[in-house]
């Protein structure tokens, strides 16, 4: 899909082709769009599609005609009732006349710029333009990073009494999420120590702050992934333990149970073998009140040995 928008009277509107000043937004581009922006603006058709490669790296390349920035930028997909997040590229290419942003999809991060909601945006701008989408790929990692962080308290209670493995495999997917993220901050980091001497990006007067913001907001998240990554990793491994202790208890229950039932089903076993002649007769089988003593004898004895396993430190 392919859009264009201009900044027109201050306000960000869409516009029917492109025109010197205005950005062209490529989401998911077809063949033949690449094909005509490619000729069009004169840019390899190899470089367009590098951004729709999801293993594209991160980096700055500076052609004769034009500059093209790679950055990987989070990214929330829906799979089975739950978010999982993960990182594609993002090109930003900018020509004389024209700025270009390709995406393999059509991504929630350009979105308020296409709004027109983004303070200060102004599609003339191109340097500017570049730094308000790094700064806000750099906020919306730590957005995604607090969320995941909220995820892992979630299921760290859900672990406390699990016996399944359902939740550690998930917690597995958040630490895989957070080294993703790591990864292409890190990245996106030297795109940016890059961006700093790079002449061909004119900076505005005010965007020496800016990209200053871009620099901090990034190496924030760098440290947060980091962190969350450790607890994480460590949290994983003690819930291991932990899903593997409940389940030695449950079988600790169902142990003393089972030795507390045979007790009573040895003892009316050995009655049920018709030994009532003789010298091997059972005792008080000839009694009236025999079969209400044996029962007494059998709920006495049950009691006793569990009681007795209950404090035994075998069973603790």
């Amino acid at each position: 899909m392919m859009r264009v928008f201009s900044t027109v009277s201050g306000q960000i509107e869409q516009i029917d082709k492109p025109e010197p000043g205005s950005w062209l937004c490529l989401s998911n581009p077809s063949d033949v769009e690449l094909a005509n922006v490619s000729q069009s603006a004169g840019i390899d058709l190899a470089d367009l599609r590098a951004p729709l490669d999801d293993e594209e790296r991160s980096r700055v390349d500076v052609e004769d005609a034009y500059t093209m920035i790679i950055v990987d930028i989070p990214t929330v997909e829906e799979r089975g009732g739950r978010d999982w997040y993960e990182t594609i590229p993002l090109s930003i290419i900018v020509t004389e006349d024209l700025i270009i942003t390709v995406c393999i999809q059509d991504t929630n991060l350009l979105h308020p710029f296409m709004e027109g909601s983004i303070r200060g945006f102004n599609t003339y701008m191109k340097s500017r333009f570049i730094l308000q989408v790094l700064y806000r790929n750099a906020t919306t990692y730590l957005r995604y990073l607090r969320f995941i962080d909220k995820e892992s308290d979630k299921l760290e209670l859900k672990l406390r009494h699990s016996m399944q493995n359902r939740e550690i495999v998930m917690l597995l997917e958040l630490s895989k999420t957070l080294v993703y993220f790591a990864t292409s901050l890190k990245s996106n980091e030297i795109v940016l120590e890059k961006l700093t001497s790079l002449e061909r990006i004119r900076q505005y007067p005010d965007d020496e702050d800016l990209l200053g913001d871009v620099i901090t907001e990034n190496k924030q998240a760098i440290e947060m992934a980091n962190i969350y990554s450790g607890v994480l990793s460590g949290m994983t491994d003690a819930f291991a333990s932990i899903v593997s202790n409940n389940v030695s208890n449950v079988m600790r229950i169902f142990t003393i149970i089972s030795i507390t039932l045979s007790i009573p089903t040895l003892i009316f076993s050995m009655y049920g073998m018709n030994f009532q002649n003789g010298m091997f007769g059972m005792p008080l089988t000839g009694k009236p009140w025999g079969f209400a003593a044996i029962v007494i004898v059998s709920m006495v004895l049950s009691v006793v040995v569990t009681w007795f396993l209950t404090r035994s430190r075998l069973f603790k």
